[in-house]
């Protein structure tokens, strides 16, 4: 009752009941398919060459009408410091950034990755995370991309879009959901959990990224594999919503303490920081974007591996260190 009353007086005041509450972070196709056209909503495709993904052309060759184009890894939604790749750009260059789409402020932005993949989808929660980090709450990611949007049968567009008018985007810095290289040795003086977004090779060791020196992970991690939270059909990735909690469980982790999720660069990362900070409510989670690129330039910062032969034998029985 309240619901249909409520939509009543938006429309008398002329606004759109789709926008004027919270957006959720993660929207279905349908979803946005309601609320194209709506004032103040602009729909940011972020496709890249990730996991197939495509490119600008692909882009012009097909996209969601009136969707606005940003290459996720050539625009400048992350760079490269001290040897670091990854690494959160300056507060003033993301605003020019997201300035010169159009988006401004008062935007709320709904995120389209190409839908190819599971890396894929960390380009989406990559920059998401970016606008939550500027303190642009207003964001959402559409799940199953840009490939479920078509797989579901919604209408494309092709051609190139029509340029934006430049928007004074302001950004505003929040500490809390950013993780320094710092901040990562006190929370593991304080307890506070870690998380691995990388696969098992990488947390065990096994595996090892050209971004990072030394393979490993930092001690008293907990591995929360990025690929296992999304599955496929037809021919589209989904965040898997029904096996998120068996994930989390699994990995051992707990809604209630500060986490701090990390990865390679940064990426990986992002997809894990999405799913406990916006799907499961984790309370208190940060990215570290540095991640192991920046954790092991530095010999003195510890590294765990997985233990191999009578190690692996000893502690089957609970007799390892």
């Amino acid at each position: 009752m309240w619901r249909s009353m409520l939509t009543t007086a938006l429309l008398m005041l002329g606004m759109s009941p789709a926008l004027a509450a919270d957006v959720p972070p993660l929207v279905t196709a349908d979803w946005l398919a309601q609320r194209l056209g709506d004032d103040n909503l602009v729909v940011l495709d972020v496709r890249s060459g990730i996991d197939e993904g495509g490119d600008r052309g692909s882009f012009e060759a097909a996209h969601i009408p009136g969707s606005l184009y940003s290459s996720y890894t050539d625009d400048g939604w992350r760079e490269t410091r001290d040897g670091v790749s990854g690494l959160l750009p300056p507060i003033s260059s993301l605003e020019r950034l997201i300035g010169g789409l159009g988006i401004g402020n008062d935007d709320t932005v709904v995120i389209v990755p190409a839908g190819t993949g599971p890396t894929d989808f960390g380009s989406a929660a990559r920059v998401y995370w970016t606008f939550k980090v500027l303190s642009h709450d207003e964001v959402a990611i559409l799940d199953g991309g840009f490939a479920g949007w078509k797989a579901q049968g919604h209408e494309v567009a092709s051609g190139t879009s029509e340029r934006p008018e430049f928007a004074d985007f302001q950004g505003q810095l929040r500490e809390d959901l950013l993780a320094t290289a710092d901040e990562v040795t006190s929370a593991r003086e304080r307890g506070s959990q870690l998380v691995d977004a990388r696969p098992a090779d990488y947390f065990r060791g096994e595996n090892q990224s050209p971004a990072a020196t030394a393979p490993g992970t930092i001690p008293g991690s907990r591995n929360l594999p990025h690929q296992t939270l999304l599955g496929e059909n037809q021919q589209a990735w989904y965040l898997g919503q029904d096996v998120i909690q068996s994930r989390i469980r699994e990995a051992g982790l707990q809604g209630d303490r500060p986490t701090v999720s990390f990865c390679n660069t940064g990426h990986w990362a992002a997809t894990d920081w999405f799913v406990l900070s916006e799907i499961a409510g984790f309370d208190d989670v940060s990215l570290y974007d540095g991640s192991m690129a920046e954790w092991t330039q530095d010999e003195e910062r510890p590294l765990a591996v997985a233990k191999r032969g009578l190690g692996k034998v000893l502690e089957f029985f609970g007799l390892g260190s």
